[in-house]
This record gives structure tokens, C-alpha cells and sequence, in this order.
């Protein structure tokens, strides 16, 4: 323990003592983060907080690995660690200066995982079963990239990253206490001195930043720890130790995939709807925010190392359920637009509402085509309009005007004009609850013009004229 101590206490103090240092330069050359539409700070701000966590970390950890200590230089995966971890910092610190395209940072976090990989810290297996290397080796990597873009993405108010890091670093070095998993404590209680010497300047209000090269070195490493903890996991639930000393930021990164998902946008896509900015939407302050999130890391790191503890192994099941509880609790309370919709849609009767609109439609596109003649169109125009609750169906053309009065006294809210040549024209009057007005009203216009028997076997005009007026 003492030994332990000291590696940590010399990357605090290397930290403490070289940030401000770096900054200062940095600063003077002006090579500093500038505020803009997607940045909550209103000054400039040197990004370089990594290269002092990656140099007191780097050293504390070549210490135990060239000490003469034999018990250091035995349990120590130091070596396994520090290739991969260069790569990672490099990659994030030639992104913080020249703005990496997504796709070159992932070739990069892929590679430094693969490192990782071969040097011997991988998943390995899911309690008593050994994962094949085809297998394993995709695992290994998909996890070190999901913590890495996971504290790399929550890296967005003053100390949040390094303070909810740091309670990560600090729960898997207690677990690793616990159970006796001294490869495990080497490894991670330097990084809890790196990020409190740190921390002391990033906190808000912030004089530094950590960059890309930081966060992303911070998420890397977390990944490689909880690596290192299962290779020790007898059981399947102890992967919950790093699943939840880990769940804000994993949390924040999969709302995140399944709301550019949602939307149809690119998942590398930025946007301010990370958990942190719903917090500052919903009126908290940027300490306070940051206050709320470590307040639910701490409790949920207490979880973790109860999970893992030989009095709380009874309980797991529990402490399962009552995560699950409180994070489905917690998402509702940020008020995502995105995930209400597919709420209404998938258990509020949207989905079959919706389906029902399109099983009405290809039904009434089908009764349109099979008629013969113009009135025959006209007829089934109407009695298919009736099941989907139109309110009435008007015709202009060369014949004069026509109209079929569906639902008689009933006010429309909306109207819907439809050309279908150069004299015929169709509207269409609806309520706020007609099938119809959930469909793809383009795509309706085009259904009615095709089938419209003057115009088979015509070419069709290269657009459909469609108008929706809302009426008083």
C-alpha cells in the first residue's frame, strides 16, 4: 500500500506541477480552443490537459516497470499498457491541433486497441468460457473504442470528464483492493493521482482544458482496466464492476448512437443533446450540472463495488434491477423528443395507427387501379376515402364539379389539392383524425394521379402539384 501511495502521490505532483506549466506555453503561441456555437466557454482555452496526465501517468507506471522490485515487475502491466496508450494520446493530440477526420481517429483507436490485444489484455472470456480469438479480438476492440468516444464525448463542461474518470479509476482500484487484484491496482491508482493533480485547474471555473488527446487517453485506459478486472471475474456478474463504474459516459454514448439513429443521421454527427446539455436546458447551472452527474457516478460506483463485494453477492439481481430502474427513471427525466416519439409510437398505439393508415392506402390504391372507368374510379375514390374518415372528396374537369359529402355536417382542418391533368383536379377534406393525415401525402398525390384512368400507360409529369391549407 505504501508503495502504491507513492506512485500516486508523483503523479499528482508531476501533474500539479506541469499543467500549468504547459498551459502557460500554449497560451503564449496562442494554440488555444476557441469559443463557438457548440463550446460553453466564453474565452479561449489552451486544450492540452492530456500531455500532463499522459507524462505523470507514463512515469509513474515506467517506474514500476524498471524498478528492481521483483513483485513490481511481475504483477505490473505496465508494458501491456503503454504502446497502446502512446498511440491513443498521439492520435488525440494531432486531433486537438489539426482536426482529424472521424474516420482517421477510429483507424487510430483501432490500432492502439489491437496492440493492446496482441500484448495479452483482452476480454478473454465470460466467466468460466474462453472466447475464441475471432471473437474475442472484434470484442477487445469494440469496447476500448466505445470508452474511449464514451469520455470523449462527455468531456463537454468544466472537470466533468477528469471528475467522473476519476471516480471510475478510483471504484475498479477499490474493487481491485477487495479482490486482491494487484496487476489491477498498479495500474489504476497512478491515473487517480494524474487526474487530482490535474483536475485542480480544470475545474470550473476552467484554465485548461483536456483535449481529445485526454479524454480520449483517460477512456482508453478505463477500457484496458476493465479488461484487466475480468480476466480476474469468476463470475458473469462481475462484469458489472466496469459496466457501472463506467454507466454515464456508456450511458451518454448509446442515447447518443440511438438518437442519430432515430434521426437518420451519422452517428460521428455533433450535436448538443449529450446528457450534460440536457441538464443545462433544463435550467442547472455548469457546476451544477457537473454536481448532479458526480453525485450519480459516486452512488452508482457504491452499487458497483456492493455488486462485487462478497455481502452484496446475494443482491446482485437486485442492484440490476434497480440500475436498470433509476436509469430508465433518469432518461425520462431529460426529456430526449426523440425517445417520446418512439414511446408513442411503439406502446401508445402510434405505430398501428400508422400502420393502419398505410394497410388503408394500399388498400384504396388497389380499388383505384382496378377500376375500368372514370366512374367507376370516381365510386371507389369515395368509399375508400369514407373508411379512412375523409371528410369530403371534391372533383373539378371537363364535366363540371362533383363531390361526395362523406361525413355530412362535419367541419374539415385541413384540405389537400391534387392535380391530376390540365382540366381534372382532385381536393380532398379531412379532419384532425383521419388515417390519411399520417401518411406520405406526396406519395398519396402521386397514387391518385397514376391511377386516374385518363393517365395509365401516360408518362407522368415530372411533379405533383400538391397544396395543404389549414382552414379556421
Amino acid at each position: 500500500m505504501r508503495e502504491l501511495l507513492w506512485l500516486a502521490g508523483k503523479a499528482f505532483l508531476i501533474a500539479l506541477v506541469l499543467t500549468p506549466i504547459i498551459r502557460d506555453i500554449f497560451r503564449s503561441y496562442d494554440i488555444v480552443d476557441r469559443p463557438g456555437q457548440r463550446k460553453v466557454h466564453a474565452h479561449p482555452m489552451p486544450r492540452v490537459g492530456g500531455i500532463s496526465i499522459a507524462i505523470a501517468y507514463g512515469v509513474s507506471l515506467l517506474t514500476i516497470a524498471g524498478s528492481g522490485d521483483p513483485l513490481a515487475a511481475s504483477i505490473s502491466p505496465a508494458w501491456k499498457l503503454i504502446p497502446g496508450a502512446s498511440l491513443v494520446f498521439v492520435t488525440g493530440l494531432i486531433d486537438d491541433f489539426f482536426s482529424l477526420k472521424p474516420v482517421i481517429k477510429v483507424l487510430g483507436l483501432v490500432t492502439a486497441a489491437s496492440i493492446v490485444f496482441w500484448s495479452g489484455i483482452s476480454i478473454g472470456g465470460v466467466a468460466d468460457y474462453t472466447l475464441p480469438v475471432w471473437l474475442d479480438f472484434p470484442l477487445t476492440v469494440f469496447w476500448l473504442l466505445l470508452t474511449s468516444n464514451a469520455l470523449n464525448l462527455i468531456d463537454g463542461l468544466d472537470g466533468l470528464c477528469t471528475l467522473l474518470g476519476l471516480v471510475a479509476t478510483l471504484t475498479l482500484f477499490l474493487a481491485a483492493l477487495l479482490h486482491h487484484n494487484l496487476p489491477l491496482a498498479y495500474a489504476t491508482f497512478p491515473l487517480a493521482g494524474a487526474l487530482l493533480g490535474f483536475l485542480w485547474y480544470n475545474l470550473n471555473p476552467a484554465t485548461v482544458f483536456l483535449g481529445d488527446s485526454g479524454a480520449l487517453l483517460i477512456g482508453f485506459l478505463l477500457g484496458c482496466y476493465g479488461m484487466i478486472w475480468t480476466q480476474k471475474a469468476s463470475t458473469l456478474l462481475s462484469f458489472l464492476v466496469p459496466l457501472l463504474a463506467l454507466s454515464i459516459p456508456l450511458l451518454d454514448v448509446s442515447l447518443s448512437v440511438l438518437r442519430r439513429f432515430v434521426r437518420r443521421q451519422s452517428i460521428f454527427s455533433p450535436d448538443q443533446r449529450h446528457i450534460h446539455h440536457r441538464l443545462l436546458d433544463l435550467g442547472l447551472s455548469p457546476r451544477r450540472a457537473v454536481g448532479v452527474l458526480l453525485l450519480v457516478a459516486a452512488l452508482v460506483a457504491a452499487f458497483a463495488l456492493l455488486a462485487s463485494s462478497s455481502i452484496g453477492g446475494n443482491y446482485q439481481g437486485f442492484v440490476i434491477l434497480a440500475f436498470c430502474v433509476a436509469a430508465w427513471f433518469g432518461v425520462r427525466q431529460l426529456r430526449y423528443a426523440e425517445f417520446d416519439i418512439v414511446g408513442r409510437l411503439l406502446f401508445r398505439g402510434g405505430f398501428q395507427r400508422g400502420m393502419d393508415a398505410r394497410l388503408g392506402l394500399e388498400r384504396w390504391t388497389s380499388a383505384l387501379a382496378d377500376a375500368s372507368t372514370e366512374e367507376d374510379w370516381w365510386n371507389a375514390l369515395a368509399q375508400e376515402g369514407r373508411a379512412l374518415d375523409l371528410v369530403a372528396i371534391r372533383r373539378t374537369g371537363a364535366g363540371g364539379p362533383r363531390q361526395h359529402l362523406l361525413i355530412p355536417d362535419a367541419a374539415p382542418a385541413w384540405s389537400f389539392h391534387v392535380p391530376l391533368s390540365e382540366t381534372d383536379s382532385i381536393e380532398l377534406d379531412g379532419g384532425f383524425h383521419a388515417a390519411v393525415e399520417s401518411a406520405d401525402l406526396i406519395g398519396f398525390a402521386e397514387m391518385i394521379s397514376r391511377t386516374f384512368p385518363p393517365n395509365r400507360g401516360r408518362q407522368q409529369p415530372a411533379a405533383v402539384e400538391k397544396t395543404a391549407d389549414a382552414l379556421p
